[in-house]
């Protein structure tokens, strides 16, 4: 079954910075799709990935957090939560639609999304929101899937 290509996008991070996908294509791509910053299974979730990002960088993995908040709450959460890689605001949900990743409230399910260095989708998890997958789950998915 072949890949779907991702659709390029521009967002603003943490920092207020433009961040476009496919400039960053020289690794993989790891979209985190996360409900709400503060909450506690997503501020567990991201520094998870924070604590571990040298597991996810040796196997070229860059890992990206997306949801709808506004640039300004996720520099408060990053901030708190010293969470360095980007973290990207969708407000206009065009991002996370296209990735269907919003809930029956038009809010931020957990999703993971892992885009190949060529832009195609490899990659795909639907989490239930009350839980979420640790660095080492998802890599472990990942090499017994032969994908990294």
């Amino acid at each position: 079954m072949p890949f779907k290509k991702a659709e390029n996008f521009i967002l603003k991070d943490q920092r207020g910075e433009e961040f476009e996908l496919y400039k960053h294509l020289d690794h993989y791509v790891l979209l985190v799709f996360y409900p709400k910053d503060n909450s506690r299974v997503c501020s567990v979730q991201l520094d998870n990935y924070q604590k571990n990002i040298k597991l996810f960088e040796e196997a070229g993995i860059r890992p990206v957090g997306i949801n709808i908040e506004s640039s300004d709450s996720h520099n408060s959460f990053c901030g708190n939560m010293n969470i360095l890689f980007p973290i990207l605001s969708d407000p206009e949900k065009k991002v996370s639609k296209s990735f269907n990743a919003l809930n029956f409230l038009s809010v931020n399910r957990r999703k993971l999304v892992l885009i190949s260095p060529s832009g195609e989708v490899v990659y795909e998890r639907n989490i239930p929101f009350f839980r979420y997958d640790s660095t080492r789950k998802i890599l472990g998915d990942l090499r017994r899937k032969h994908i990294v």
